[in-house]
């Protein structure tokens, strides 16, 4: 199977979480005037006995085409990567289908856009582009399991999209 890459938006990731990104006019001016503050922009989700934790993830980068074979996603809460360099990357998903993943889709940030999978939402490991593949991560800290990995088989490759 093969998929092609489309554009990282609100409306066309919304089914799987939420886009991060200071876009438009501010939700509202802080600091004295020298802040515009672009408020709430995800649903974080932590489950009844879960709480915020923040990482840091090193993770390798890859390439297109890419292939991936793992898809995995966390019913006990959110989880929020948030780039710390300028870079894109690839955020793979795939909407439910009775407990297993379905046809995944593949979005390619601008380089400016941190994302937030909803609780459940399968996805890709996390896909840098370009080095040094760091990210700030939210997710849910707790004793109770929070990943399911499922191994698709055959593997897919993503593509640049047109």
């Amino acid at each position: 199977m093969q998929i092609s890459t489309e554009p990282l938006t609100p409306e066309s990731f919304a089914p799987f979480g939420d886009v991060l990104a200071a876009t438009g006019a501010p939700d509202r001016i802080i600091n004295a005037g020298m802040c515009g503050r672009f408020h709430d922009r995800a649903r974080l989700d932590f489950g009844p006995e879960g709480r915020a934790g923040v990482s840091i993830f090193k993770a390798i980068p890859r390439a297109l085409p890419y292939v991936f074979d793992l898809l995995e996603r966390h019913p006990e809460g959110s989880q929020c990567f948030v780039p710390m360099t300028a870079d894109p990357f690839l955020v793979i998903v795939a909407p439910d289908a009775g407990g297993k993943p379905g046809q995944p889709r593949a979005f390619l940030t601008d380089g400016a856009q941190a994302i937030n999978f909803h609780r459940g939402t399968w996805h890709g490991v996390l896909t840098p582009l370009a080095e040094p593949g760091l990210f700030a991560v939210v997710d849910r800290i707790g004793t109770t399991a929070n990943l399911e990995e499922v191994t698709l088989d055959p593997p897919v490759t993503v593509i640049a999209g047109q």
